[in-house]
């Protein structure tokens, strides 16, 4: 998971939406869609976690989209002949790459869709259920144990290196769109830039990006090698007491009594 490197300069500090003048953010009554397993459902109540995949790792599955996070094709000419003063062999085509490698995303749907129903949570004995939570209420939760939070790796603690940001997912033509016509694009952007070809996904989603240039490196010398996904530390019997979470729907799959009969288990009554 990582290997030895002499440290340099302290990392910079994470922040909450630093990136928000950029992206779309739904209304604040907006209803947010996951379609979860019954298996992955439980396992993140015991554990007390939202689970987040590096953008660069949704592959290997049906209908994922192995671009997620990635440079436009238009972007690339220009963004390998535009190179760092210090460093003229990293360009920004490394440093977005490099980026990538860092982010994470958590996604929701904006409507409860046959097509998201459909498409994920297929790998359930238990069937599938619908998490309905509501945007700010969401939003403010997270922020508030985000702003406190700290990070573990190989059992040393350190500082949030991670921004947190929101938003709605911007779907255009992959082949011809170019987001460096003007200017370079933050990284953030292209996080939050999809093909057209899952538009029925009607995606909002959370991210956690760290900065893009350097490397991690622990107090004990070890670099920090990004794992494909993270979990954010999340109370969902909160969640539900508090209304951040509206409803838990059932799929035509789901095993209802065992769901519930586990959830009460856990303290949690409701369900809808």
């Amino acid at each position: 998971m990582t290997r030895k490197h002499r440290a340099s300069i302290p990392a910079p500090f994470g922040s909450i939406e630093p990136h928000a003048a950029m992206l779309t953010v739904p209304p604040v009554d907006q209803l947010l869609y996951k379609i979860m397993s019954v298996e992955n459902l439980l396992r993140s109540i015991i554990d007390g976690y939202l689970h987040f995949n590096r953008v660069d790792s949704y592959e290997g599955f049906p209908g994922s989209d192995s671009y997620d996070g990635r440079q436009l094709p238009q972007d690339q000419q220009g963004n390998v002949e535009t190179m760092f003063e210090k460093n003229p062999s990293f360009t920004s085509k490394h440093y977005y790459e490099q980026a990538r490698t860092r982010t994470y995303a958590c996604c929701f749907s904006m409507k409860s869709s046959d097509y998201i129903w459909k498409n994920y949570a297929n790998d359930s004995e238990k069937g599938k259920v619908g998490i309905v939570f509501i945007f700010s209420k969401l939003r403010t939760m997270l922020n508030h144990s985000f702003a406190d939070s700290m990070l573990e790796c190989n059992g040393i603690k350190f500082r949030q290196i991670f921004d947190i940001n929101y938003g709605v997912v911007n779907y255009i033509d992959w082949k011809v769109h170019q987001a460096n016509k003007e200017r370079l694009p933050n990284q953030i952007e292209y996080t939050y830039l999809k093909s057209n070809t899952f538009v029925e996904e009607n995606e909002f989603r959370i991210s956690l990006s760290a900065f893009g240039l350097g490397k991690f490196v622990l107090n004990d010398g070890s670099i920090i090698d990004f794992p494909n996904n993270l979990q954010l530390p999340f109370v969902w019997q909160a969640a539900i007491r508090d209304g951040v979470i509206q409803q838990i729907l059932t799929g035509p799959s789901c095993d209802a009594k065992f769901l519930y009969a586990e959830l009460s288990k856990l303290g949690i009554s409701f369900c809808t």
